[in-house]
């Protein structure tokens, strides 16, 4: 029997599958099971959408190659709605389409250390950035974010983590699992300790959609190219996960290099979906917004079934997810959301899934389901009390 590379054999297996072993257990009791698991639209994207990627896929030139870096035009689209939301200076040079914003993670991980280096996450971190690192043989560093801060981590905790091995610190904002959403002002010091320091800033903002605020000014800097990364998914705010698109944004030189990486492990992203949300930039704000509105109505039903459950404790909620503590003494994290799931009907996910120190808390993905579904988790959660 061939061996298997001893870094990826001691790698976890993929999470979202072990939970949704569990839904077997359910005996469907208190109505059918709600799903509050991966982070995934709740519904397809509009009609107009799904008749533009049925015609683009149709077309021949869909099935050829493309541009490394993705087709030019949706480089150019990706580049103008970033300078609409953030200033500075972004172009189409400046971007890099992906198939899907994990392999982007990838692609910008290999890019940037190999063995024995280290990179630095928060903790509760996101499963697929330390998977991985962890493939990669490069270290983890937890940089701890704590429960009573909100799960945002502090910069001042930052300087002492940072070694001659240190390649890169990365943020999640609005946070998968947390949701937390971090200030302007925190980004800010994160990123002037980055560019002090010689390492890159590695910021994930896949939900960046969900919010209402201008989310930093990192692009205003004339020399932001040389410490910020920023990693995008088209998934949740097109609703169109299922068609792998996502894009980074780095300053030209290492787009350059990423290039190298992206003809190795995808060729090009693919390219129906390229031409669509191409299109969907522009025309399809208003439905964005729209689906903004949705979630942010979601979220303030879920803050009120889970903040009024007897012994349950939001201690974060935001754009996409909320970080809650359950009730349960005695039982950890994984055995808590099997008890959720097989007596309660409800799938969330453990918060030890997500780093050490989380055996109190679940991730809760409410924009996965609508507000009525929601809704009927209150008499689950009573009826576990």
């Amino acid at each position: 029997m061939f061996a298997v590379n001893p870094l990826v054999a001691a790698v976890d297996a993929p999470p979202i599958p072990a939970a949704q072993a569990w839904k077997a257990g359910y005996n469907g009791s208190l109505g059918p099971m709600i799903d509050l698991s991966q982070a995934v639209p709740g519904a397809p994207p509009p009609q107009a959408v799904l008749d533009r990627l049925a015609e683009a896929a149709r077309a021949g030139e869909a099935t050829r190659y493309g541009p490394i870096l993705g087709d030019l035009p949706l480089r150019e689209a990706h580049a103008t709605e970033a300078r609409r939301i953030y200033g500075g200076g972004i172009d189409s040079a400046n971007v890099a389409i992906t198939a899907g914003c994990n392999l982007a993670f990838v692609a910008v991980a290999m890019a940037l250390a190999r063995a024995g280096d280290n990179v630095i996450l928060p903790t509760p971190w996101y499963f697929n950035h330390k998977m991985t690192l962890d493939m990669f043989g490069v270290e983890s560093r937890a940089l701890p974010a704590r429960a009573e801060a909100g799960f945002v981590p502090d910069p001042d905790d930052l300087a002492a983590l940072i070694d001659a091995r240190t390649r890169a610190l990365v943020l999640v904002s609005p946070n998968n699992p947390t949701g937390a959403v971090y200030s302007p002002d925190v980004l800010r010091r994160f990123a002037d300790l980055c560019r002090q320091r010689g390492i890159a800033l590695v910021l994930d903002e896949t939900y960046r959609d969900f919010i209402e605020v201008r989310p930093h000014d990192l692009f205003a800097d004339v020399d932001w190219g040389d410490t910020l990364i920023q990693l995008y998914s088209f998934s949740k705010s097109h609703a169109i996960p299922g068609h792998r698109l996502g894009a980074m944004i780095a300053g030209q030189p290492f787009v350059s290099e990423i290039a190298k990486v992206l003809d190795c492990l995808q060729i090009c992203g693919a390219r129906p979906a390229q031409q669509v949300v191409t299109w969907a930039l522009p025309e399809m704000a208003a439905w964005r917004a729209a689906q903004r509105a949705e979630l942010k109505a979601r979220a303030e039903v879920c803050r009120a079934v889970f903040g009024t459950a007897p012994g349950w404790n939001i201690r974060s909620i935001g754009a996409y997810f909320a970080f809650v503590e359950h009730p349960f003494a005695g039982l950890d994290a994984v055995a808590a959301a099997e008890r959720l799931c097989t007596q309660g009907g409800v799938l969330g996910l453990p918060g030890s899934w997500f780093g050490p120190d989380q055996e109190r808390f679940l991730r809760i993905a409410f924009a996965n389901v609508d507000q009525t579904a929601l809704r009927m988790v209150a008499d689950r959660l009573t009826a576990l009390a």
